[in-house]
């Protein structure tokens, strides 16, 4: 059978619950040659993340600053939109943000990192998708019980997939997906990977938050599959580029079967960004090579290993990290800051009462998609004071 000729043998209307939603594994071939060699290309390219994860001597900053990237650009695709500085200002006390957008998408870094600690407990499952689901949108959620759930494209006004319906229906197809998940593994994973994502799509067993919950459920099944050792892929990144593949092709699934296209889609979204997240962790460790260099020169009596570890933690610091990294007195931590400020390494800033630095070059590096390193620079104000 061709690719393009998986054909569903289900009969398939958008206006009616999707009842009969195949279980899985697939019918078809969805390893077919072109797959597996895209398998390669992307298996590599994680690889090659994995190893430069593991070679960074702070992995902090990864867990601090990837995940909040992922949560921006996979709460973008609902339609969910904040700024990368206004997540990383409010990184560290969500309850002060304003914008509900920022609230929800640090709900989704919370919910990445509560699934990523689950792991450890049990394996990926149904309730990990429950817990998932309850933190992002933070309220405890069910699997759906009642029906009225419809998927719409609202520029045509028209409904275009109505999920399955019935609590033990949806419970019977998430426990055919967890069994596909673990024990189909004659499959390559990151094939599995694909094809569970579009069968959680398919079943949307919550009223609200599956698609952001779905692409969490993906970065956990890389890590317990061994191919990530950290949730740090930023794969919503190539989604949200390619949104309007990502739903045209996982309608194509179910209405015609053709699966080797979507599967494709997910590993080249897997292949860009693991070499892109690679590029940007070889860029944040040429940032802090120089910063370190920087502020050992223009700051010497300030430097110190445990300061520069906490200005690159994420973008954003307070007195009170420094006291609690290099164990300084608060006295100490906030001369040492505004010394970072005077040399134009850090600006302050206010958060009601609350004192922030922010870290400009290292912001600039994680919002932009260029690794060009900025330089650093002592303000104009700071030479003509020390005129």
């Amino acid at each position: 059978m061709s690719e393009a000729g998986m054909e569903s043998v289900s009969t398939f209307n958008s206006e009616l619950p999707y009842n009969d939603l195949p279980l899985l594994p697939p019918a078809g071939d969805i390893e077919t040659r072109s797959l597996l060699k895209a398998c390669i290309t992307a298996r590599t390219a994680l690889a090659e993340l994995k190893q430069a994860t593991a070679l960074l001597p702070n992995p902090t900053v990864l867990i601090n600053t990837i995940p909040i990237l992922e949560a921006q650009a996979s709460s973008e695709i609902e339609n969910i939109v904040t700024t990368t500085d206004e997540l990383f200002r409010y990184a560290e006390d969500q309850d002060k943000a304003q914008k509900p957008a920022t609230k929800e998408a640090l709900r989704y870094r919370s919910a990445l990192y509560e699934g990523f600690q689950s792991l450890r407990q049990r394996p990926l499952c149904t309730d990990t998708a429950v817990v998932v689901c309850s933190r992002i949108k933070a309220v405890q959620m069910q699997i759906r019980r009642v029906p009225g759930t419809a998927l719409a494209n609202d520029q045509i006004q028209q409904v275009i997939y109505t999920p399955p319906v019935g609590e033990t229906l949806l419970r019977d197809k998430l426990a055919n997906w967890e069994r596909f998940i673990h024990e189909n593994t004659d499959v390559d994973p990151l094939i599995r990977m694909a094809v569970a994502h579009y069968q959680f799509e398919a079943i949307h067993p919550f009223t609200d938050g599956n698609g952001r919950t779905g692409r969490v459920l993906n970065l956990l099944m890389l890590i317990e599959q061994g191919l990530l050792d950290l949730p740090v892929l930023y794969l919503s990144r190539y989604i949200i580029r390619h949104r309007s593949d990502y739903y045209r092709l996982l309608l194509d699934v179910t209405r015609h079967g053709h699966w080797a296209e979507w599967i494709h889609y997910m590993l080249a979204a897997v292949a860009e960004t693991a070499a892109w997240t690679t590029a940007k962790i070889q860029a944040i460790r040429g940032l802090e090579t120089q910063a370190r260099d920087y502020i050992r020169d223009h700051a010497p009596k300030a430097y110190s290993r445990e300061l520069v570890e906490v200005i690159f933690n994420q973008p954003y610091c307070r007195i009170q990290n420094v006291v609690d990294m290099a164990e300084v007195t608060r006295q100490t931590a906030a001369r040492h800051l505004k010394e970072l400020t005077n040399i134009g390494v850090l600006q302050e800033q206010r958060l009601g009462k609350e004192k922030l630095f922010l870290h400009p070059a290292f912001l600039r590096l994680l919002s932009n998609d260029d690794n060009q390193l900025p330089a650093y620079h002592i303000p104009a104000r700071s030479v003509e004071q020390n005129a």
